[in-house]
């Protein structure tokens, strides 16, 4: 997507805007640590200027390699180590039910279903608090969402969290289940997202929630999702430029706050159809822009939190296949780290559905064949086995075939692959109705991965847990 030559200029560009514009810090006690750090404040505007030198200081402290653990073991992402771990998206307010083709609110069971879903499906390596529970009361639902969390997926989670309370909710629970403080920031199995405010703005909340995660531990994004032509030039390379100031700002005053903080650069930019003043998330030049990005982050060798599969489609149809298709291919070709809103999303990412997350499981283990790319060694190159078979045999029954049949191809669960005849006497499956019979029979049988003794001992260390 972008030259050397562009990159470079890119970051020029982006670095020179936290050198001359800065970015405004809405907190007090944020100013006066940057200010004894040795960045340029001025209190009479709020606005923090980042010197180059300074700035190259703060991001050398920054791991450039570090991993989001599973509790299990066996799904762990390990960041900057070259790998592509996809994961959903989070914190919607409303899912669309295939039941009766309409929207309602998201609930705690909702929670409790796509975190079900999400460790049932191998290709997708992360979870995401994917919804705001309704019926939950505004002072726990942290505590509540997280905690069912991880009462459905031994994978990583991770969430956004709304006040410093709610990360205190979250670290507390975390830190009984690991053992301990020492254990959890040895082995962190959850991690938090916070957003700044395009254009170049940090508020207190934010802020504080970023300094306690970085204090403590947790390993953490600061993630700006600027909009080409609302809050950031209709150009791309204008918004790619403002988007790298506000992503390097957040990872340098999280070492500010700790140094060695574990930060992933984080890159939610999207587009406006200016036409009509509609978000435009599903499309093309917002696949753009995230690739983009992982080419910004990898200068630095920062693990990045990129943004792909987001459609603008309301129901899981041919443009929600399409507009996630090309999103996918691109962020992942780029080689970014860790990739969320990529499982369930819908409506520009105002939505979710259980049957969305199942489909766009099978898209992404496509993709992931892809990016594994062709393994050529002698043993597959097979001139032994040509040779053998000759002109005009075959190789059904070669055992060289029954070795390699499961490992050089990708084998659907969803698409349909037969004759028109057959397809027809199986009452015309589509990728869509297969995927709503297996959502429909998943969500009938949640079990907990948690025991029933360990789910016990954690409700009575926190009684505000509710029950789904």
């Amino acid at each position: 997507m972008l030259t050397r030559t562009e990159i470079d200029q890119i970051d020029r560009a982006g670095r020179r805007i936290l050198d001359r514009v800065g970015v405004k810090i809405l907190d007090g006690q944020t100013l006066k640590m940057l200010e004894i750090a040795g960045a340029r404040v001025d209190l009479k505007t709020d606005r923090v200027c980042f010197s180059g030198r300074w700035l190259d200081k703060m991001i050398a402290k920054a791991p450039k390699q570090f991993t989001l653990f599973s509790r299990n073991g066996k799904d762990d992402l390990h960041l900057g180590s070259g790998g592509v771990y996809f994961g959903n998206g989070g914190r919607v307010f409303q899912i669309l039910d295939m039941g009766t083709g309409g929207y309602r609110p998201t609930i705690l069971k909702d929670v409790v279903n796509t975190a079900n879903l999400v460790d049932r499906l191998d290709n997708i390596r992360f979870y995401i608090v994917a919804c705001q529970a309704h019926d939950l009361d505004a002072e726990f639902y942290h505590l509540n969402e997280f905690f069912h969390a991880f009462s459905n997926t031994t994978k990583h989670v991770m969430g956004g969290c709304d006040t410093l309370e709610g990360v205190k909710q979250l670290w507390q629970l975390a830190t009984f289940m690991a053992g301990g403080e020492e254990q959890l920031k040895q082995r962190p199995f959850v991690s938090v997202i916070t957003n700044p405010i395009s254009p170049l703005t940090l508020d207190a909340n934010t802020l504080k929630i970023l300094e306690f995660c970085a204090l403590n531990g947790v390993p953490a994004t600061c993630a700006p999702a600027p909009i080409a032509g609302a809050t950031s030039p209709a150009t791309l390379a204008g918004t790619l430029a403002q988007l790298h100031a506000e992503a390097l700002a957040g990872v340098a005053i999280a070492q500010v706050f700790s140094p060695g903080a574990r930060m992933l650069y984080g890159a939610v930019p999207t587009a406006m159809d200016l036409r009509t003043m509609n978000l435009t998330m599903g499309s093309v030049e917002t696949a753009m822009l995230n690739a983009c990005a992982v080419h910004l982050a990898k200068r630095y060798k920062l693990p990045i939190y990129a943004s792909a599969g987001v459609t603008d489609a309301k129901i899981p149809d041919i443009q929600s296949g399409f507009e996630k298709g090309v999103s996918y291919l691109l962020v992942a070709l780029a080689g970014a780290d860790y990739v969320h809103l990529a499982a369930g999303m819908l409506d520009s990412g105002n939505s979710i559905s259980y049957e969305q997350f199942i489909i766009d499981n099978e898209i992404l283990g496509m993709v992931h064949r892809l990016i594994r790319g062709v393994d050529v060694s002698p043993e597959t190159l097979a001139v032994d086995i040509i040779e053998n078979v000759g002109p005009g045999g075959n190789y059904v029954t070669e055992e060289h075939t029954v070795n390699h049949m499961f490992s050089q191809f990708f084998y659907p669960t969803l698409a349909v692959r037969m004759n028109f005849d057959r397809w027809q006497e199986q009452n015309a499956p589509t990728p869509l109705i297969r995927a709503h019979e297996l959502a429909r029979t998943w969500v009938e049988d949640v079990e907990p991965v948690l025991s029933l003794e360990k789910l016990l001992e954690i409700k009575s260390k926190f009684p505000e847990i509710v029950n789904t």
